[in-house]
């Protein structure tokens, strides 16, 4: 196994919820809301507040989330660096989706428009 494959396993294996409070704390200090936060993971996950939530109590890993998600057409439009790797060119599947997830929350941190984030002008 190469050190990227160890990288790929270990962002799989992260659990949701402790990586949640630091998306939320980040956008917080920036003036977004809990409210901007979930319409960003909804729109990216098609899941509603209620899956997200069970997601979270039962500590389920990104894959256990993705696993359930259905990803929003658009999402390939996500595109830049985030965390040093160009998230257009990541092979591994979920490691782009768990990506796309932190520039999505990058962007809403930065002040950007909700529409501009969920890519619909």
């Amino acid at each position: 196994m190469n050190s990227s494959d160890l990288h790929d396993e270990r962002i799989a294996n992260m659990v949701f919820a402790s990586v949640y409070p630091h998306y939320l704390t980040k956008i917080e200090r920036k003036g977004r809301t809990r409210q901007d936060l979930q319409e960003v993971i909804f729109w990216l996950t098609g899941l509603d507040e209620v899956k997200i939530e069970d997601l979270i109590q039962k500590k389920a890993t990104f894959r256990e989330l993705f696993d359930c998600a259905t990803i929003h057409p658009n999402a390939s439009l996500i595109k830049g660096l985030i965390c040093g790797y160009r998230i257009e060119e990541i092979s591994n599947p979920l490691t782009q989706k768990v990506r796309y997830l932190d520039k999505l929350v990058d962007e809403l941190a930065k002040g950007r428009a909700l529409d501009k984030i969920l890519r619909t002008m």
